[in-house]
């Protein structure tokens, strides 16, 4: 061992993280058994024509190369179609966001849930996978899970992302601020009151936020928003429980 080694300082250990607060067991109790009750009634929901003028329309905008796809919530840990690859990138001038409502997935009509979608401001850290070959199906396949109604409310953009091996350009899905389904700014106690007791078919906000903060972090990202919202989606779920 060289002088310069033996004679320095041992290392400081890294902080360990704390857990979340939100936690399996809390989740659990989130959870119900919610039939699909299928299409909402009075929407305008898509149809084949739809996805297909939608999917040759981002197909004629994108750029050179491999359509690549920001992955900033639930596709990273419920993808839909095929993905390859997996880099951690940032998307400027945007920030996920629990802002618009929905009825159904992972709410009711009696109890309507929110879903995250990127909105303007800020920025935005996430993974850019490659969509795979046969690129137009797995484009399609995306857009079927990611929108549902016309107008949308989650609208597929051509966003600059920036990654280790540089700046390019990456497909993700924004909110349209002029959608009547558009919750607006929320502060972070109303959106973890609807979180706790929003459940659909799909699961729970509650469900929704646990697995995205977990993933996140598998992936070396730390959103501090979504941290000290599961704090109060935990103290919410808590709060529940002891009034029943």
């Amino acid at each position: 061992m060289s002088k310069a080694n033996s004679d320095a300082s041992p290392r400081k250990a890294s902080p360990r993280k704390a857990p979340m607060a939100l936690t399996e067991a809390l989740v659990a109790r989130t959870m119900r058994v919610v039939e699909d009750a299928g299409p909402t009634p009075g929407m305008v929901h898509m149809l084949d024509a739809d996805y297909a003028r939608f999917r040759d329309e981002i197909l004629a905008g994108a750029p050179p190369g491999p359509l690549k796809l920001f992955a900033y919530g639930s596709l990273l840990w419920k993808p839909v179609g095929e993905v390859r690859g997996g880099e951690r990138a940032v998307a400027r001038g945007w920030h996920r966001s629990f802002c618009f409502t929905v009825k159904r997935f992972r709410g009711t009509p009696e109890q309507p849930g929110l879903m995250m979608a990127l909105d303007r401001g800020g920025q935005c850290q996430g993974m850019v996978f490659e969509i795979a070959e046969p690129v137009a199906d797995n484009l399609e396949a995306l857009l079927r899970r990611e929108m549902t109604i016309l107008p949308a409310v989650n609208v597929p953009r051509w966003l600059r992302v920036s990654t280790e091996s540089g700046k390019g350009r990456a497909l993700g899905f924004v909110v349209d601020p002029a959608n009547p389904r558009y919750a607006g700014k929320l502060d972070k106690a109303a959106v973890a009151a609807t979180l706790a007791r929003a459940v659909g078919h799909w699961g729970s906000g509650a469900q929704y936020l646990f697995e995205t903060i977990r993933h996140l972090d598998a992936c070396g990202i730390r959103d501090r928003n979504l941290w000290q919202l599961q704090e109060l989606v935990a103290q919410e779920i808590g709060r529940a429980d002891a009034i029943v």
